[in-house]
């Protein structure tokens, strides 16, 4: 027979490293797709698809972002899926690409701030069952409430999938392979 008490501390106890470990994991091979590459092959579409490698780590950056504020705040009015403009549509968009001006080193920057920031919300906060109603959207349950656990593996799951993508971008690229 087990102590559950002690059980749920130990649990406790090792969670959020555990968690954050293997984001940063995942982190890691999505930053690596981009290793030794100029900032126009980071914008460089090699898929059927809209996707390049340095849009990859522009669209990671904002699902860390957005879901980091929500952890903390709630839903915005902005996230309801209800209120969006084309505009909205067209801004998400270009999360995908590289635009005029941007850089490899500096998507890189910005995604290492995005990450360090989650880590920090994730380590700081008092509780992971903490949890907030999502805000509207087609791909949402209605009614639905996410805990900042669920949240972080949302996070999780976005990044080891567009780490997948970016492998397959970057083999496209020039053959380099990061998982496999």
């Amino acid at each position: 027979m087990t102590n559950t008490t002690q059980d749920t501390v130990t649990v406790t106890a090792t969670e959020r490293p555990d968690l954050l470990e293997v984001l940063a994991h995942h982190r890691h091979f999505l930053r690596f797709t981009t290793r030794d590459l100029t900032d126009e092959q980071a914008g460089r579409r090699t898929t059927a698809s809209e996707l390049c490698l340095g849009g990859l780590i522009k669209h990671a950056t904002s699902v860390e972002r957005n879901w980091a504020n929500f952890i903390l705040n709630g839903p915005s009015p902005a996230d309801d899926f209800r209120n969006k403009t084309e505009a909205d549509f067209a801004r998400r968009a270009d999360e995908f690409r590289m635009l005029p001006g941007d850089t490899l080193a500096g998507v890189l920057a910005a995604y290492e701030e995005a990450a360090r920031r989650t880590d920090e919300i994730v380590t700081s906060l008092p509780d992971l069952n903490a949890d907030h109603p999502l805000p509207e959207a087609p791909w949402f349950k209605p009614g639905a409430r996410w805990s900042a656990r669920r949240v972080l593996l949302h996070i999780i799951g976005e990044t080891a999938q567009h780490a997948g993508h970016a492998d397959i971008i970057r083999e496209s690229l020039d053959g380099a392979k990061s998982m496999g």
